[in-house]
């Protein structure tokens, strides 16, 4: 590598076919003086299977990466080089590495990528759904309210949600998105670039047609709203107070009240005001 090369290297790597790991990759991997792994095992047998001589592997996941960054970064300040890996595909996308990232932005030391294997955008791009804009959740939250909370927090946002999903919570998850979110186009994507790869093209209402036994691992896309939000009733009274003080034409005031709220009807707006007046 040249003298030049990052002190840190994030690289992504197959997430499943070992023909997806890049000539730079290899490169990189072999050339390091420490791989950081989520998991050491896996990622020996992901470069056994590449055929790759690597130095040494140290672990770097969700439990030990923050007590694990003094002995990396101190590493790295003598001149060492790592390359941080995930089990499969792109670190950091619902991964161990932000931490270590960060830290070493702040330390001054030299961060960059060998870019490859993505599961959110290697699932969108084959799934048929819009593309973009798109947002990537991670892992849900395992309770319903916690995921009652995130889905919400982008039910009237206009776009395609990516996310993913243990098998055993699949079925759940997706009653409560279909809750939350309302009628969705819905794409199940699971085992990308292995031999029994799939892709489960229906609708997010339709979830309970899916089998509960669906093997591997699955990223979930659901597609953007289709329909605009309702606002609140609650909203729709507050805006109906405050444009009939000044006073004027119920009609009007009905007009002025529906520019700036969705999903309501003239009409529906024009006979609440008539029953506040009422009251």
């Amino acid at each position: 590598m040249p003298s030049t090369s990052p002190n840190l290297w994030i690289v992504a790597t197959p997430l499943g076919n070992p023909g997806d790991l890049s000539p730079r990759a290899r490169e990189i991997l072999e050339s390091v003086d420490v791989v950081l792994a989520e998991d050491t095992r896996r990622a020996g047998l992901l470069c056994r299977r590449c055929g790759l001589a690597v130095r040494r592997f140290l672990s770097c996941h969700d439990h030990n990466e923050t007590s694990r960054l003094p002995e990396i970064l101190r590493l790295l300040r003598t001149g060492q080089t790592a390359a941080l890996v995930s089990d499969a595909g792109t670190p950091l996308m619902a991964d161990p590495g932000y931490r270590l990232v960060r830290a070493c932005r702040q330390a001054g030391l030299r961060v960059s990528m060998a870019p490859g294997p993505c599961a959110p955008v290697a699932a969108l791009s084959a799934s048929g759904i819009a593309p973009q804009p798109f947002t990537f959740l991670g892992f849900p939250p395992r309770d319903e309210s916690g995921q009652k909370k995130l889905f919400a927090a982008f039910a009237a946002v206009p776009t395609t949600l990516v996310f993913f999903e243990r098998k055993d919570r699949l079925a759940g998850t997706l009653a409560t998105a279909c809750a939350v979110l309302g009628p969705r186009e819905l794409c199940v994507a699971r085992e990308l670039t292995k031999p029994y790869e799939e892709f489960i093209l229906t609708r997010l209402e339709q979830h309970a047609t899916l089998s509960r036994e669906l093997p591997g691992e699955i990223t979930v896309i659901i597609g953007p709203p289709e329909m605009s939000p309702r606002t609140p009733q609650e909203t729709l009274l507050a805006l109906l107070h405050e444009e009939a003080a000044p006073g004027g034409k119920p009609r009007d005031v009905a007009r002025r009240v529906q520019a700036r709220v969705t999903g309501w009807t003239g009409k529906e707006i024009y006979a609440l005001l008539q029953t506040r007046e009422e009251n």
